[in-house]
């Protein structure tokens, strides 16, 4: 219904205009080209000045209305260290240009009006004025100077990269159509190796598998950051040409395939504080929801963002990224409750080169594993609970020899006894119940015994250690399927006293 009735006052208009041409003819006819010229020109002389007049009264009126929702007014003030010299240099440019532009309009349709044509007025020449050259000459030059060399200075600092030894959080963003595809480093504040050969599926940004610092390296969904802390962001394209975007942060940066790039910027407000801050302007008190209205306010639900500032493709709206700055507590918070990419996703799979080797990052986290089990085991008053199995000691089949990767929960355990010199402890051996039970009550002795050799190996004494070999007598699950089976064949501790 809208477009129909535009529709029908474009083609009024149209007809208004045909028939003024017609009528403006038909007096040219019968007052004299002459005369119809002059009115004509009187008539144009006083358009230009009204349309002057509300020309800049409307673009006045609209920067003033609006100015609240142009970065660096109002409620939308930088959230960085840098986004203040960004801003001031938009409304210095912002002043110096908007000057030319109101001088120039109004000499523009002023100059329409006062210098129209009339009857006997010649038109005057002049061929040049030195004055006046030199002054729309230097004065633009001297003003543009100081914007440009401004303008370097603050590029050069902004644009400034981390120092050697500067602490900092270096984290990565990939464009591809239509995501973001974030990386943080792991504990061990370093980025893995990437090369886009190795490019698939369950690796989209071609993490380097080999590299040990990829193995902790982790992929959120969203961008966290703490607060008051230089982030440095290693920016890539996968595909075609994108652009990291943080408008509250006055960071933007195109996304190159083949040339990586960086930006270096430090939050300074968190959400929370820019949502107290957001609260004080009329146009954030209203519903978030307009269908609910008693609901949460505009303000309350403000999400700092990332975007894609290229026109990337047909998804390119779909590239909104939630970012959250909160404190450093908070963060580390955060971080806690992420989870290795490669740990989750590729470790043992068919795209994992280490597939069956047993790696660093996994022996740590045995060992915290390990730590925390038997720090429960110390506390626990209760005797059933004083036993502890050893989920990573493993035989070779059907024998008491140990595997090679059973030195490493065991070499835990030995320095749990040497921190604990009253501690004394049970080796006890358990099997399923497939064959000889005679056999059985062997072999799982034959396995305690050789735990208890390893660590008097260790330097335990041998007087603090006893083995014991239970056969199937004691399983955790029914012997039935093969999942209880490998649950009953077992090697575990049990606190004999602290």
């Amino acid at each position: 219904m809208t477009a129909l009735l535009i529709f029908i006052c474009l083609i009024l208009i149209t007809i208004v205009i045909v028939q003024i041409g017609k009528v403006t003819e038909l007096a040219s006819s019968i007052r004299g080209e002459e005369d119809a010229q002059m009115e004509t020109n009187k008539w144009n002389g006083m358009l230009s000045v009204i349309f002057m007049v509300v020309f800049l009264g409307g673009c006045i009126w609209s920067s003033l209305y609006y100015k609240n929702w142009m970065l660096g007014f109002g409620p939308h003030q930088a959230a960085s260290e840098h986004g203040g010299s960004i801003d001031f240099l938009f409304n210095i440019t912002l002043f110096f240009t908007g000057i030319v532009f109101v001088i120039t309009h109004i000499a523009l349709f002023w100059f329409a009006w006062k210098y129209r044509g009339r009857r006997g007025r010649k038109a005057d020449f002049i061929a040049h004025n030195d004055k006046l050259e030199l002054v729309w000459t230097i004065i633009p030059a001297v003003v543009m100077a100081l914007l440009v060399i401004g303008g370097l200075d603050a590029w050069n600092e902004i644009m400034a990269d981390v120092g050697e030894d500067e602490e900092h959080i270096e984290i990565e963003a990939t464009g591809v159509q239509f995501n973001w595809l974030l990386r943080y480093p792991g504990e061990d504040g370093r980025l893995g190796a990437r090369n886009y050969k190795l490019i698939t599926g369950l690796n989209p940004i071609g993490q380097d598998w080999t590299d040990v610092k990829n193995h902790d390296d982790f992929q959120p969904s969203e961008l966290v950051l703490p607060v008051g802390k230089k982030v440095r962001v290693r920016i890539i394209a996968r595909d075609v040409l994108h652009n990291f975007y943080l408008p509250h942060f006055r960071v933007k940066m195109d996304a190159v395939p083949g040339i990586p790039t960086y930006f270096v910027f430090t939050p300074t407000k968190t959400t929370e504080e820019y949502r107290k801050e957001l609260s004080k302007y009329p146009e954030y008190q209203v519903p978030a929801d307009p269908e609910d209205p008693e609901g949460p306010q505009k303000w309350e639900k403000f999400e700092y963002e990332l975007a894609c500032a290229e026109l990337c493709g047909s998804g390119h709206f779909s590239m909104r990224r939630i970012v959250r700055i909160v404190s450093e507590e908070e963060y580390q918070e955060w971080l806690k409750q992420q989870s290795s990419y490669y740990l989750g996703n590729i470790r043992n799979g068919d795209e994992d080169p280490l597939k069956g080797r047993i790696l660093e990052i996994e022996v740590k986290a045995r060992a915290a594993e390990f730590g925390a089990s038997l720090k429960e085991v110390l506390q626990a008053e209760d005797f059933s609970s004083k036993t502890l199995p050893l989920r990573y000691v493993n035989y070779e089949t059907g024998s008491a020899t140990l595997t090679a990767d059973s030195r490493y929960e065991l070499d835990q355990l030995a320095g749990a006894l040497r921190e604990n010199a009253a501690l004394r402890i049970s080796i006890e051996g358990h099997t399923d119940n497939v064959g000889d039970e005679a056999a059985n009550q062997t072999l799982s002795l034959q396995r305690a015994e050789a735990v208890v050799q390893y660590l008097v190996t260790q330097g335990i004494p041998a007087d603090r250690l006893t083995a014991e070999g239970f056969g199937s007598a004691r399983p955790l699950s029914a012997n039935d399927t093969e999942e209880g089976r490998a649950a009953n064949r077992r090697t575990e501790f049990r606190v004999i006293n602290k």
